[in-house]
């Protein structure tokens, strides 16, 4: 099960911070590394900043090895839902960015190339980014992936955590957070839920770079 398979991940998490404390972005926060250059899927650099929407941006912390992310054993993982939350946002005006912060695991699956194979293979859209030394990870205090944070248009955070309530199987999702979310800041509307609780496995950062 996914749970299982993650569990050392977990808490290779809280031994990392209790040793250096990431932050832990309140709502309304500015959004933080604005132009930190990363470069994109295709061959390009950008920041976060450049690519917000008329109605705010989508930024999704993610990896290519995460079973919570590519799904294993019989459970689907979030990542199959990927193109469409893209859609989705894109829809809705909302600029999207896609982050892949495991600078521990760059040789192994995370690499810049593995990035675009899978970028293409898994028909992801908007943009997919490579975050050297994990700096924008460090910023926004992102933990795992996914990690979800999405942004008004004046680039103030406005939801965070999860994108639905159901990993294993999209069919049974009874809690889409991530789009009612989208939907709420695209229509001027408070957003209804502001903050789940982010599910995955930890961000493979290297020692003593954040």
């Amino acid at each position: 099960m996914i749970l299982k398979t993650c569990g050392l991940a977990a808490a290779t998490l809280i031994a990392t911070l209790a040793h250096d404390p990431l932050p832990n972005l309140p709502l309304g926060t500015f959004l933080p590394a604005p132009g930190q250059k990363m470069m994109d899927v295709s061959g390009k650099e950008t920041n976060l900043k450049d690519l917000l929407g008329n109605n705010g941006l989508l930024v999704i912390f993610t990896c290519n090895t995460c079973p919570f992310v590519i799904g294993s054993e019989g459970s689907a993982g979030w990542e199959g839902r990927y193109p469409e939350i893209a859609a989705f946002a894109q829809q809705h005006g909302m600029g999207v960015a896609f982050i892949n912060s495991n600078e521990a695991k760059r040789n192994d699956g995370d690499g810049f190339a593995d990035m675009q194979a899978r970028y293409k293979e898994k028909s992801y859209a908007g943009h997919y980014l490579l975050d050297k030394d994990h700096k924008v990870a460090d910023a926004f205090g992102a933990r795992t992936t996914p990690h979800v944070f999405l942004f008004n248009n004046e680039l103030k955070l406005a939801y965070k955590g999860a994108i639905d309530d159901n990993v294993g199987d999209p069919a049974a999702v009874t809690q889409h957070w991530l789009k009612d979310a989208i939907t709420d800041l695209s229509k001027g509307q408070a957003v209804r839920t502001t903050e789940t609780r982010n599910i995955g496995c930890s961000i493979k950062r290297m020692p003593h770079q954040h």
